[in-house]
């Protein structure tokens, strides 16, 4: 209770959302693993860092993101990668990039993701509340550090004690193996589904699925 307690004074001091103060209504979330804090994007800066996390090439491979969404400047994602958050270190923003942002009632619920360590962005995670299916990234300097299964484990804690489903789906392609392998640590299961899929930007690959059920969904208040 103390080690959480000085957690959270961390968390209000730095500006942060605070992991159990969620707005709902707002379709506002915050949660946090041990070296991940994941919270809806509170500025144009968060969804842009977000954008820039999965923009490489490697990235793109598997996500294939729309084209009006990636961000094709190597030199750009690095500038957007090595922000902080609105206000969280010491450096006046764009006026552009410090514009608040607020998320659709419609819209997946999507939760930009920060180091704990450093503040430094690291990645986002994708709900799609009405079908129960996630995606995540990572930015390249997070990958191969397992953080992906936290990502994945706060993705299944979205769904479940967030939104209130009892099952959340992930797909991915059978030669994704760092994707498939963080599922599984994650506690995902083998789960059957469409053999094939079509990625935003029109590709259509293989896919195979994998799945987390709880028996006792609920929803944040």
């Amino acid at each position: 209770m103390v080690v959480w307690s000085l957690i959270r004074r961390r968390r209000a001091a730095s500006g942060l959302p605070v992991p159990g103060r969620c707005r709902p209504e707002a379709g506002r979330h915050v949660l946090a693993t041990e070296r991940l804090l994941l919270f809806t994007p509170r500025t144009r800066l968060d969804v842009a860092a977000a954008l820039a996390a999965c923009a490489d090439a490697e990235a793109q491979r598997w996500l294939g993101t729309q084209a009006d969404e990636v961000l094709p400047d190597p030199g750009m994602r690095r500038a957007l990668l090595a922000w902080r958050p609105a206000g969280d270190d010491g450096r006046r923003m764009p006026r552009k990039l410090a514009q608040p942002y607020a998320p659709g009632p419609d819209d997946p619920l999507l939760l930009v993701c920060v180091r704990r360590s450093d503040l430094g962005y690291a990645g986002a995670l994708e709900l799609e509340h009405r079908t129960g299916e996630m995606g995540g990234w990572l930015a390249p300097a997070c990958r191969g550090q397992g953080l992906g299964a936290e990502l994945f484990r706060a993705g299944a804690r979205l769904a479940h004690t967030h939104a209130g489903l009892a099952t959340v789906r992930a797909g991915a392609e059978p030669g994704n193996t760092a994707s498939r392998r963080a599922l599984a640590h994650a506690g995902f299961v083998p789960d059957e589904g469409p053999a094939r899929q079509t990625l935003p930007d029109g590709r259509v690959v293989e896919a195979v699925w994998h799945r987390h059920d709880s028996t006792a969904a609920s929803r944040c208040r």
